[in-house]
């Protein structure tokens, strides 16, 4: 069973690939988005986009078969599950508003969200004291929902500003713009890091001492550039880190967020030689077809749908959860306090567009910036820093 869910996993991220290449077709045809009628390659890309959902929700169904509870309790199944809601989200837009580049956006950030996960270990293991509750299901899936929707609001907000920042000169908007894309070539230089190292079957054990003076044991896939605390290598001929981290932080997770810095400084680096333009310049011709109204109707769209569904995951079920776990509502964790700035931020945003008319441009950076603070949480948050949610 657990090899099935990985297959279908495999098979699914193959899919999104695929129909990322035939909603960029449909794009270099003469008809324009968001028309009644679809495409030859616009209904090919999307049925493939449906068949790889399936395919998807099926290692979902059959790692809970496996595991006997819902596959969310750690950073694997969490993003690959925000990946898939992130997919289904795209396909009920699409169906009502045929943006045929928000596919050819969209899809491959699905497709790095599945790659990114499988660089976490995923073995089945049992669930935590803490975990053992029917609001596993009900808080992570309802977040991780909202968390998706809300991801939407960023593609056509990326889209947006791509089609409208002028690009013949250097501005405050371009640089902006291109670290946005910048970031997410960062998590493609994770991903081919990690990737080359798991190839080569790299393993390295440390003895530490955390922050609770607690010995303990850990294992690095990428080489050691940052060493756990007060560590001693278990394994013979690895090289001696550079630097050496307080207990208070997660060295072996920091150490892959600085391999990341490296090597997607470098990808970056060698894009922009072979392009020889800024990237977001040079993904500005596939905007050309889409209307901006249509884009800002999207992401604005998507905001409000996946607000009330974050708030209810992410804030409400968490804030019964905690109650019932650890008998309070509220304790200032890194992980509640992030997830409090974000449904700070998300209805800051409804504010702005409704009553001060922050329509457009002003809107798509809110989304972009929106979808950052979200990916921080997800990742910095959870690699990081240490707090009660660890142990995801």
């Amino acid at each position: 069973m657990v090899e099935l869910s990985g297959n279908l996993l495999f098979l699914a991220f193959i899919l999104y690939l695929v129909a990322t290449l035939f909603f960029g077709g449909a794009i270099k045809g003469k008809n324009q988005d968001a028309t009644p009628k679809l495409r030859k390659t616009s209904l090919i890309g999307i049925t493939i986009t449906i068949v790889g959902f399936l395919a998807q929700l099926g290692y979902f169904i059959t790692r809970w078969i496996a595991s006997g509870h819902a596959p969310v309790s750690n950073l694997f199944e969490f993003i690959t599950f925000f990946g898939m809601m992130l997919v289904g989200a795209f396909i009920i837009i699409f169906f009502i508003y045929r943006v045929n580049v928000l596919g050819v956006f969209t899809l491959p950030i699905a497709t790095l969200l599945i790659a990114y996960a499988a660089m976490f270990p995923r073995e089945i293991t049992p669930l935590v004291p803490s975990l053992q509750s029917n609001w596993l299901h009900i808080h992570v899936t309802t977040a991780a929902a909202g968390q998706a929707i809300l991801a939407i609001s960023f593609a056509a907000g990326l889209i947006y500003l791509i089609k409208v920042v002028d690009q013949s000169k250097s501005s405050k908007k371009t640089f902006w713009l291109e670290t946005v894309v910048f970031f997410l070539v960062l998590t493609l230089g994770y991903i081919l890091a990690s990737s080359i190292f798991a190839a080569q079957g790299y393993e390295a054990k440390f003895d530490w001492v955390d922050k609770n003076e607690i010995k303990s044991e850990t294992v690095y896939e990428l080489p050691p550039l940052i060493g756990p605390n007060e560590g001693v290598s278990k394994t013979k001929d690895v090289m001696k880190p550079f630097v050496e981290a307080p207990g208070f932080i997660n060295a072996n997770k920091t150490n892959s967020v600085v391999w990341a810095l490296l090597v997607g400084v470098v990808l970056y680096g060698l894009l922009r030689l072979i392009l020889r333009k800024r990237i977001s310049h040079a993904l500005q011709p596939l905007t050309r077809k889409v209307g901006k109204d249509l884009l800002d109707e999207v992401g604005y769209r998507s905001v409000l749908i996946g607000f009330p569904v974050f708030t209810l995951g992410a804030l409400i079920f968490a804030m019964i959860w905690a109650q019932i776990a650890w008998t309070r509502f509220w304790g200032w964790d890194p992980k509640e306090v992030w997830a409090l700035i974000t449904w700070l931020f998300y209805a800051a945003f409804l504010h702005l567009r409704l009553s001060k008319g922050w329509h457009g441009e002003k809107s798509a950076w809110l989304a972009v910036i929106g979808f950052g603070i979200i990916m921080f949480n997800a990742i910095f948050v959870n690699l990081v820093i240490a707090g009660l949610h660890s142990y995801a």
